[in-house]
């Protein structure tokens, strides 16, 4: 008896201590509220770009009034992840950022809400009977900032659609703060050389009689108004280009550049603390032109790239380790895969060696970026011996099963009957270069007076996919404009297959191109706040297991062999995954099991030992 009473005693000491363990751990939570965040894309703290804005960019305080409406669970998580967020942004701020947390309950506060530009909005609530009802309310679910006399809202948001979050928030503040304090990044685009524009409605497939899709310039201006891009026009390289932009970009001419004009884009860059990019290659194709059939030019553009020690080869990449492949229904409704040729898909795989690795998503310009689509490159071969205070870096490659074509006319539409043909090997199809560099020309020529190097740390990128910022199934597929005297009479209606194509390939490929040219936009200007923000706009990365290697595609392998590779490769995933599955489901309950066959023995141990006592 007496020993029953020692046990019962015991046991209640412990269930007191654990308690009491349990309550400090949850005051010591409560009070600090830290969160490890162990994910790649850090999607439960705030990234370092957020808290440097709010912490180093403000110049005034910043007030956010947070409307929330309760309703079911996934509500109410959303609610509790946007306060964590809140709480990150305040905490990050030294005080700059202050924020309140609002449920709109009375009219004055409806109308306050409304005032501010949110949007009311109809909201449904499971029913807690588990019956098949649900109560619909109307409310507000937004975010109004203010700072110093100016103020921005986001209307509305969804609890289905959280991903990206803070990318939007932080977007909001530094549009409000680059307004009130006049503060602006400017680029420049060359134009004048027949060039595949920004301002192009190429992104899309063109609906009759509804004008045009948006462009590349168009989605900036509506989403990131404080990147400014203006036209340059080199006038033959009789004038300088403006030394208040951050940088210059080049895409695709359709003219050839002189020396002159080549030597003005040399003078700006050796300004120091400047950007040029070329998002430009070898491989040209018309707008409109539906049999998309491609000649070899590089116009001029590899004499200043050759300058640099970046030389653009006169040929066209053609990957068929990993091209881009789209899914198409059909009306039967089977789906067939069509097969870009041409159109390298690239993709960062974990575990390869630098000088194999397809995509370099370390690079500010790609960083966290898993996969994309490079639309006709050309061959980029890099010289760093001719910048030695600067760093040269391939960020792209194709697979090494990569051919390449130097037709004078490639049929470069899809097709079922493309064959490889030539030596297979991997290329380069974007380089980045960074630091002191040294001037494509040499110094002054042609009466342009330039540095021999530059001022200060420059930045030169090289894409060598033509259609890197365009959609080439829409461009192509899409019927030329019509004259203004003619558009009464309905437009063209284009080409329908490429048109069909345009869609799946705009939703799979061009999400990750917008937030690319963003991203190498702040590289450009040296900016880095929004980069590593950006990466929260796409999907969590896959789980990947560090003891199980990718498939590694040799130039030798053919199409039967890499799809066995991939084959086994998926399997092996499929193994570890179902381990890890039952590992986390056992391993909880066996360990308490032991645990309680350790204490059974234990206490048998001190029973036999008092009895033998």
């Amino acid at each position: 008896m007496e020993r029953k009473t020692k046990a019962k005693a015991a046991t209640g000491v412990y269930l007191v201590l654990v308690a009491a363990i349990l309550v400090v751990v949850n005051v010591i939570a409560f009070i600090q509220n830290k969160r490890i965040d162990v994910t790649k894309n850090e999607r439960f703290t705030l990234s370092k770009g957020s808290a440097r804005l709010v912490s180093e960019g403000l110049k005034q305080d910043l007030q956010v009034d947070v409307y929330v409406t309760r309703g079911g669970p996934k509500q109410e998580a959303f609610i509790q992840d946007l306060v964590d967020l809140m709480n990150e942004y305040e905490r990050g701020s030294n005080g700059k950022f202050k924020y309140t947390l609002i449920e709109p309950k009375t009219e004055e506060q409806r109308t306050a809400a409304k005032e501010a530009g949110l949007q009311e909005a109809a909201f449904g609530e499971g029913s807690e009977t588990g019956q098949d009802q649900a109560t619909i309310t109307r409310g507000f679910m937004g975010i109004a900032f203010k700072y110093g006399s100016e103020k921005e809202a986001i209307p509305i948001l969804s609890a289905d659609q959280s991903q990206g979050l803070e990318f939007w928030i932080t977007n909001k503040i530094r549009e409000l703060r680059d307004r009130a304090d006049n503060v602006y990044q400017k680029y420049g685009v060359i134009t004048g050389k027949d060039e595949m524009k920004l301002t192009d409605t190429n992104l899309v497939a063109a609906q009759p009689g509804r004008g045009g899709g948006p462009s590349m310039k168009g989605i900036l201006d509506q989403a990131l108004p404080f990147y400014k891009i203006e036209e340059v026009d080199l006038q033959n390289g009789d004038a300088e280009i403006n030394k208040e932009l951050a940088g210059i970009i080049i895409t695709q001419p359709g003219k050839d550049y002189t020396e002159k004009e080549l030597r003005r884009i040399d003078q700006f860059l050796m300004e120091g603390n400047k950007s040029v990019v070329v998002v430009a290659g070898a491989v040209n194709l018309k707008a409109s032109d539906a049999a998309m059939k491609a000649e070899l030019n590089l116009h001029g553009l590899d004499k200043l790239l050759d300058g640099y020690g970046v030389e653009m080869k006169k040929e066209a990449i053609m990957d068929w380790g990993r091209p881009v492949r789209i899914a198409v229904p059909t009306q039967t409704g089977q789906v067939i895969g069509i097969i870009g040729y041409g159109m390298a898909h690239a993709q960062h795989v974990d575990g390869l060696d630098e000088k194999e690795q397809t995509l370099d998503s370390s690079f500010a310009g790609f960083f966290r970026i898993e996969e994309l689509a490079f639309p006709f490159p050309s061959t980029l071969v890099p010289h760093p011996e001719k910048q030695p205070g600067a760093q040269m870096k391939v960020v792209a490659r194709s697979t090494p099963r990569s051919t390449i074509d130097t037709s004078d006319a490639i049929d470069l539409k899809f097709s079922a009957q493309a064959k490889p043909k030539g030596e297979y090997g991997q290329r380069a199809m974007a380089v980045a270069l960074e630091g002191k560099i040294k001037s494509a020309f040499g110094g002054a020529g042609e009466g342009i007076e330039t540095a021999a190097e530059s001022k200060d740390k420059s930045r030169l990128l090289v894409i060598s996919a033509s259609q890197f910022l365009a959609n080439p199934y829409a461009r192509s597929g899409n019927a030329p404009p019509m004259p203004p005297q003619m558009m009464m009479m309905g437009g063209m209606g284009g080409d329908e297959d490429l048109q069909m194509l345009s869609m799946p390939y705009a939703q799979n490929y061009l999400t990750a191109t917008i937030l690319a040219f963003k991203n190498v936009l702040d590289w450009m200007s040296g900016d880095s706040d929004l980069i590593a923000t950006s990466a929260k706009l796409l999907q969590e990365p896959k789980l990947t297991y560090a003891n199980i290697e990718a498939p590694k595609i040799d130039a030798t392998d053919d199409e039967s062999t890499a799809t066995k590779k991939a084959e086994e490769y998926r399997l092996e995933r499929k193994k570890t995954q179902t381990r890890v599955q039952w590992s986390l489901t056992l391993f909880g309950p066996l360990l308490f099991a032991a645990f309680g066959l350790f204490r059974w023995w234990r206490r048998e141990n001190a029973r036999e030992s008092i009895r033998l006592d």
